[in-house]
């Protein structure tokens, strides 16, 4: 098995992100992705990890530092996505502790995750590295799209 190297993101990781965007049910295109991508690169309290395999982008990771007025600031996953191809093999693990030494060295103490209710696999690999359930909630928009 080839190995996996998590380096953190840049622009021309723009195209197999918005690819495994797609994956995760959120299709972008490159362009569009790119513009996001560069937004969140110029800011030091965000990062986004890219996990390669055999040359190609199999895996991101997207966390930043959240700031609330009734509790410390911890660290949250954005999002994170493997590619249906790579999935079971670790990479997801590895994407978070590298997400997880990244919010170490910012003093956060946690690290929190939200989840679509619908995504079962994604409940239970939270679940088995470690993560606790805390709540279920309902997410409200006044946009009118799906995000």
């Amino acid at each position: 098995m080839t190995s996996v190297i998590i380096r953190p993101a840049s622009l021309q990781d723009a195209a197999p992100v918005a690819a495994l965007s797609g994956q995760l049910g959120y299709p972008s295109t490159e362009g569009d992705l790119a513009e996001r991508l560069s937004s969140v690169l110029e800011k030091d309290d965000h990062l986004v990890l890219v996990a390669k395999q055999g040359g190609n982008v199999v895996g991101w990771l997207h966390a930043f530092v959240a700031f609330r007025v009734e509790s410390s600031a911890f660290a949250e996953l954005g999002g994170r996505v493997v590619a249906e191809s790579a999935r079971g093999k670790g990479i997801g693990l590895q994407l978070v502790r590298a997400a997880s030494e990244w919010a170490r060295g910012k003093g956060l103490q946690k690290i929190r995750v939200r989840a679509n209710v619908a995504r079962k696999e994604t409940h239970d690999f939270y679940l088995h590295i470690g993560f606790k359930q805390l709540k279920t909630q309902m997410v409200f928009s006044t946009a009118t799209d799906a995000e």
